[in-house]
Formats: C-alpha cells, sequence, structure tokens
C-alpha cells in the first residue's frame, strides 16, 4: 500500500470519553420492510448474515474524539485483529449516524473488519448537532476533525489510513483527501459519488493518493448517475493509481437514492467489498 505518512505525534491526544454502545442495531432495516413476511424473513436473514461476519473478530467502541476547541467528534470503532489498514468511513444525508443507521458503510462494518481493516465510523461533530452541509463537509472545520481522527486510529495501529465515502459522504472523503494529502492520507475510495452534487466543487485533480471510484450501473439516484462516473476518473489526474469498479444489481426496497436500493448495493454488499477490500490491499 503506497504513501508515506506523517510519524505518530510526539505527545498524545487529549484523552477520548469511551461510551457503551451495543453492537450495530440493525433491526430497523427489518423493521422498515413492511412488506409480504417473505421479504421480511429474507430481509432478517441478511441482517443476521452481515452481523455474524467477523463477529469474533470485532469490538465495537464509541469514542468522543476532541478536535477542535469545544468541539469533540463522536466516531464508532472497530478494530481487526490484524489490521492491514484503517478505514475511516463517511456515511451519506447529513452524516448524522443515528439518522443512517441502515447506510450501505455502516452495514458493512463488520465485513470490513473481518478483512483486516480497523473502521472508525465517523458522525458529524458536536457544533453540526442537524447535520453537515456539503460546504461544511468542504471546509478546513471538517479537515481538521477527520485529521484527530487520523492520529487517533494511528495510535490504535499503525498501519495506513484509508477514507471511503458513500453518496454525500464522498464529498467529505475527497474534500479531506485533498486538504490532507497523502502525509496523512493514504488513498480514497468513492462509492456512489454524488457526480450530479457537490462533487462537482471538489478539486478532484488535486487528490495525489491512490483513488478507487465504486459505481452500480443500477444507481437510479438523480444525485450519482453512472453515466458520470467515467467522466470523474478522468478528473483523478493527480492520483498515482486510480480505478472506475462497475458493478449492477441490487434490491429497491426505499427510495433510489436512499440505502436500501441499488445506488446502496442492498443485496450485493459480498460483491463489492470483497473488491474494495482487495484494491486496498493491493496500492
Amino acid at each position: 500500500m503506497a504513501g508515506k505518512q506523517d510519524p505518530l505525534p510526539s505527545h498524545p491526544l487529549a484523552p477520548p470519553v469511551l461510551l457503551h454502545f451495543p453492537h450495530h442495531d440493525l433491526a430497523p432495516v427489518c423493521a422498515a420492510e413492511g412488506e409480504a413476511t417473505l421479504s421480511r424473513m429474507f430481509c432478517c436473514l441478511s441482517v443476521l448474515l452481515l452481523a455474524s461476519v467477523g463477529a469474533a473478530a470485532r469490538a465495537e467502541e464509541a469514542i468522543n474524539l476532541p478536535t477542535r476547541p469545544g468541539v469533540t467528534l463522536a466516531i464508532l470503532f472497530s478494530a481487526a485483529a490484524h489490521p492491514v489498514a484503517s478505514l475511516i468511513l463517511f456515511p451519506g444525508g447529513f452524516g448524522l449516524v443515528r439518522a443512517v443507521r441502515n447506510n450501505f458503510l455502516i452495514r458493512v462494518v463488520p465485513n470490513f473488519a473481518a478483512l483486516d481493516f480497523n473502521v472508525a465510523v465517523a458522525d458529524a461533530p458536536s457544533d453540526q448537532p442537524n447535520g453537515m452541509s456539503d460546504g461544511f463537509r468542504m471546509g478546513d472545520a471538517a479537515a481538521e476533525d477527520i485529521a484527530a481522527v487520523i492520529a487517533f486510529l494511528r495510535q490504535r495501529a499503525a498501519v495506513p489510513v484509508w477514507l471511503v465515502g458513500t453518496s454525500r459522504g464522498t464529498v467529505s472523503a475527497a474534500s479531506v483527501g485533498v486538504r490532507l494529502g497523502p502525509s496523512r492520507v493514504a488513498g480514497v475510495v468513492l462509492t456512489s459519488t454524488v457526480w450530479a452534487g457537490s462533487i462537482a466543487q471538489v478539486p478532484l485533480e488535486q487528490l495525489r493518493v491512490p483513488t478507487l471510484l465504486v459505481h452500480n450501473h443500477d444507481d437510479g439516484c438523480r444525485e450519482s448517475p453512472f453515466d458520470y462516473a467515467p467522466l470523474g476518473l478522468n478528473r483523478l489526474t493527480g492520483a498515482p493509481a486510480k480505478e472506475l469498479i462497475a458493478v449492477s444489481g441490487g434490491m429497491l426496497r426505499s427510495g433510489p437514492c436512499e440505502a436500501l436500493s441499488p445506488h446502496g448495493y442492498y443485496g450485493i454488499e459480498d460483491q463489492v467489498v470483497p473488491r474494495i477490500a482487495a484494491w486496498i490491499k493491493a496500492h
């Protein structure tokens, strides 16, 4: 995996606050399926399979990290037994984890942990209680918050740190990758990128780290049309390695821009996550 990174800070971070948080509560996924009994049974079986993957290899912590003066950022941290890299996951919507518990990246945390990645799901910071606008995601304050998460992760394991975003979370992952650069970020993964949204304002040409795009041919969200993905790949002129992984399929159990749809790789997680993991490990 490429990317020489800054040495660990000589002084420790301010002590994080550890909170009790149960294993991901994916029951709302099933509860949301107000359909036939067979559909509900399939959904619950899928949830149980996702919840069981890597359960023995990870322990989840909810941690409040001090970032900027008077501001904290909550993360959900899952540790792998022998991590090869750490991932910071940026869900979509307004970035409030409590509001997007069915999000693709949150659903597949155990899958990534089972594939030897430490995982931190980034919530909205404490000074953004109603969620993050795209303008905030692209700003200095957001990058400063994530710099604190990177420092925390590198104290937990001296392995490269990658940024992974989905939907509007791609605005965060790409923007932070540009601002922090290869000294702190080893690579970026953008899934279901909002090509027709604010990502157009992010200078992707300035990403200097390996960058993977993942997109679903069957994504029906108007903000993330598949046809824009090859154009986005062409914008990555500064990335030392880049690729577009195109997938197809998935079930539609929500709106086309919501999590339980092809936009959120619902039902094809096991096709998508291993390919992302393999690409990260190869770079």
